[in-house]
């Protein structure tokens, strides 16, 4: 089991040298790859009557393939988006942006993707926020082709390319691409169409029947469920014993991977993330995963 860390977006703003900072000690300290998450903007609750997203205007939020170029410079580590918006992206522009990733980090990159919630953000980036389910499934499929064929012809519901292709292409090809799930229809999407996913509940019996939807679709879809990743989390609460628990727990349902999530715990700056990481890695030991 990979151990790594989710980057606190919400809680280092917009200071570089934090950001520097907390990539460096990360890798310092063992864990093996980073996790960031997605939101180009931020809804106003002043003029959203009634919002109830978990975040708005005001919770900061770098963007994950530029930071992945920054990072790629001063780390060897995993970079890994969990997750993009997809379908609020351009698909051809999202392939550039994740072979461009993958060749920076040496084939370090998993990309991760999802529907996401937030329709402000949708109606914002021109895209429909009704149709965000079967676009993902057409975007994966062209942004795999992007990825391994150096000019494409393809003509969908959502996109059409016509005798174009990306160059470079990537350092993998294709790059990895794990799903967020969260609900039985995306459950089986990823059975269907992803190298791993990243369930959003703890180890026990709502894991154990997400797990068996994704699994059975992906036998229905001729493919080997053992071969599908999974990405587990945590999230620090100050009790390493707690944690140890919790990652063991992850370790038997069958995670791959696993990723720390220091966000919402108290912390003031990028010094005591980091300090609660080097206990969380003296504890589950990511050197030896």
């Amino acid at each position: 089991m990979r151990i790594g860390v989710v980057f606190p977006q919400t809680e280092l703003g917009g200071d570089v040298g934090a950001v520097r900072a907390y990539g460096q000690g990360v890798e310092e300290l063992g864990f093996r790859h980073i996790i960031a998450y997605d939101h180009v903007l931020g809804a106003d609750p002043a003029v959203h009557q009634g919002w109830q997203g978990p975040y708005d205007v005001h919770t900061t939020f770098h963007e994950p393939m530029v930071l992945f170029g920054y990072l790629a410079a001063l780390t060897s580590l995993e970079l890994v988006t969990s997750i993009i918006i997809l379908p609020q992206r351009q698909t051809a522009l999202a392939a550039k942006q994740a072979a461009e990733v993958d060749l920076l980090t040496a084939g370090r990159f998993r990309l991760g993707v999802g529907l996401g919630w937030n329709a402000v953000e949708y109606e914002a980036l021109g895209q429909d926020f009704t149709t965000r389910g079967r676009r993902i499934e057409e975007q994966v499929e062209l942004m795999r082709r992007l990825w391994t064929e150096q000019t494409v012809t393809y003509e969908g519901a959502f996109d059409r390319v016509t005798g174009a292709g990306l160059a470079p292409l990537p350092v993998q090809r294709p790059i990895p691409v794990w799903f967020g799930a969260q609900s039985p229809a995306a459950y089986r999407r990823a059975g269907r169409l992803a190298d791993g996913w990243f369930p959003q509940m703890s180890p026990g019996p709502r894991l154990d029947e997400a797990k068996a939807m994704v699994e059975e679709a992906a036998a229905g879809a001729g493919r080997d469920p053992s071969k599908l990743g999974m990405e587990g989390r945590l999230s620090w609460k100050g009790d390493a014993e707690q944690l140890n628990d919790l990652g063991r727990r992850w370790r038997e349902a069958g995670a791959t991977h696993l990723s720390i999530n220091t966000m919402q715990a108290g912390l003031r700056d990028v010094d005591q993330h980091l300090a609660a990481l080097e206990t969380a890695a003296g504890t589950l030991r990511p050197r030896n995963d």
